[in-house]
């Protein structure tokens, strides 16, 4: 998968943003204003960083050895970063699934009125 269809699948979801808080080069992705993935664009080979469930986490690092690792720059015990070129993009749509679904279980109940009603 290239960044590009990371892009679409991010953006594909209800309440989506996309900004460079950090600097030019990392791309992030917030639904309500809450950190979901990170694409680092000038890294090579492409990456991004999902949030991910801790004990779900170790378990990808485990499967995926080398592929999927701890999140570059974040914490390494709620980020997972993936090497995108590494992995099918099935198993890449799934866990921005999860990401982004565990975003969304943390929101505020008024946030999370603010999204079912976009």
């Amino acid at each position: 998968m290239n960044v590009e269809e990371l892009r679409s699948i991010c953006l594909s979801k209800k309440g989506v943003t996309e900004e460079f808080p950090f600097d030019a080069h990392t791309l992030v992705f917030k639904v309500m204003g809450k950190m979901f993935a990170l694409i680092a664009l000038e890294r090579l080979p492409p990456q991004c960083n999902l949030k991910c469930d801790p004990e779900r986490a170790v378990a990808l690092r485990e499967e995926y050895d080398g592929v999927i690792t701890p999140g570059y720059h974040m914490s390494k015990k709620h980020w997972n970063t993936l090497f995108l070129e590494s992995l099918p993009p099935d198993i890449i749509k799934e866990l921005v699934d999860h990401s982004y679904n565990l975003v969304v279980a943390g929101l505020t109940k008024k946030l999370k009125e603010e999204l079912s009603s976009l």
